[in-house]
């Protein structure tokens, strides 16, 4: 119905219903009774009606000079209604109408658009010839044209279609006041005058407001649009950072299962697999695997709950070399794989690199132990004025990193060192061993932070 009703062509539905009323307004006045001018006042837009009353002593020739000018008043009366066509101007107007029914695409080529304002004007200009010299609406009819233009066009466009419709108000003032052209000695006719150059000025004024109060409307209807999609596209966004915000976390909470329980579960197990090893010929070393393993699987639980009450929590219980010197020593304990450390860095360090540099040196540990097979383990860790650096190396069987596509842990490694701004690289082949490098520089913006 909305279609129907030309809504949809109008960004401000006010404009259609102004249209309705000034089209309303044209048909009224153009099928209004007509005006009967008395005596002596032809010209004037209103009725004025005199009773003269003729003095004793009028001289033939002014009785000659009024009959003449009645006869000639009553031909132009004739002649202006036998002009009137009724069936031509509701057609004129009523095409006008229909015509905003339905407006042109912006988006379309200019040419169409100014095809369309000109037969606007074309049915506009009909109306009048139909309707006679007398007729008063085209202002009505100019002023439907302008505001579908503003709908149209921008501001340069519209002024000139404004100026054009004031022309043709112009024109028919002319072409109504022809007739009374040399009677300007007379009060009437210059009454007559000086209220159609009042209309002028005031149609002027009245296009001009139009303009104005058009052009306010769309700028604050495209401000709302403008401001809706922003809403929108807010919204999307929202979304989008809502749905990276719980794929982050979700991995962060992988990555610290992965990398507490995990851990202390992989080191239960070789635990248990060296009790397994050793029972029958060595029962007390048999016991201590067994009680490390008890010991690993209660750290695991203590994870596990810690995890649950906060995944934000500190994972460093005490000071960061404290804690690597603990990581090292559970390892050379449980692989009896040696370990040669270098470490060259400050027992305080910022919070979300200690925590980095832990986490990838505990899954570097506990990948060796669990695939490697290395008798060998050199760690380096150190800081300059510029970056903290990490390297870890062993002399295992090695893999082919292009051909490691489910492991999680090298993996959750590259993604904490990217989180803090820096480079994660891996290189391994099989049967030379694998080496991590890592380098997070201390200006966190850092813009060239990857994974290799």
């Amino acid at each position: 119905m909305k279609n129907i009703l030309g809504r949809r062509s109008f960004p401000v539905p006010l404009l259609l219903y102004l249209e309705w009323v000034l089209l309303a307004i044209a048909l009224l006045t153009a099928f209004s009774p007509p005006v009967i001018h008395s005596p002596g006042q032809q010209g004037q837009g209103h009725r004025i009606h005199r009773h003269i009353h003729r003095p004793e002593t009028i001289t033939d020739n002014q009785q000659r000079r009024s009959g003449y000018g009645a006869r000639q008043r009553n031909r132009n009366w004739g002649h202006y209604r036998s002009r009137r066509f009724p069936l031509g101007i509701l057609v004129s107007i009523g095409s006008l109408g229909l015509m905003g029914l339905r407006l042109p695409e912006r988006s379309r080529t200019p040419a169409i658009r100014w095809v369309y304002i000109a037969c606007g004007f074309t049915f506009s200009w009909l109306a009048v010839v139909f309707g006679g010299r007398g007729v008063s609406f085209l202002s009505a009819l100019l002023l439907v044209v302008v505001i579908r233009a503003c709908l149209l066009f921008s501001w340069r466009d519209r002024i000139a279609v404004a100026i054009f419709a004031y022309g043709l108000f112009l024109l028919w003032v002319f072409m109504r006041l022809r007739p009374l052209a040399g009677n300007w000695a007379d009060p009437i006719q210059g009454l007559v005058l000086t209220l159609t150059f009042n209309s002028s000025v005031l149609f002027g004024l009245v296009l001009l407001f139009v303009l104005l109060l058009v052009g306010a409307l769309l700028s604050e209807q495209e401000s709302r649009q403008k401001l809706a999609e922003a809403n929108q596209q807010l919204r999307e966004y929202a979304m989008l950072i809502e749905d990276r915000a719980i794929s982050q976390e979700r991995n962060r909470i992988a990555r610290e299962i992965h990398d507490s329980v995990g851990h202390h579960l992989t080191a239960q197990s070789i635990q248990l697999e060296n009790a397994a090893l050793f029972i029958a010929e060595d029962k007390q070393r048999a016991a201590r695997h067994l009680q490390q393993a008890r010991e690993l699987g209660k750290e695991a639980l203590k994870e596990v709950r810690a995890s649950v009450k906060s995944w934000r929590s500190h994972p460093l219980k005490q000071s960061f070399l404290q804690a690597l010197s603990q990581l090292i020593s559970e390892f050379e304990a449980t692989t009896s794989v040696p370990v040669a450390s270098n470490l060259q860095i400050p027992d305080t360090l910022p919070l979300d690199i200690s925590i980095v540099l832990y986490r990838v040196i505990q899954e570097a540990l506990t990948n060796i132990s669990k695939h490697a097979q290395a008798t060998k383990v050199d760690l380096f860790l150190l800081e300059n004025s510029r970056e903290f650096a990490l390297k870890i190396e062993d002399n295992g069987c090695g893999f082919n990193p292009a051909q490691n596509t489910t492991g999680f842990g090298l993996q959750g490694m590259g993604e904490r060192v990217m989180a803090v701004g820096g480079h994660f690289d891996l290189n391994s082949s099989p049967g030379e061993g694998c080496k991590i490098e890592v380098k997070i520089w201390k200006n966190q913006h850092h813009d060239s932070s990857s994974v290799g």
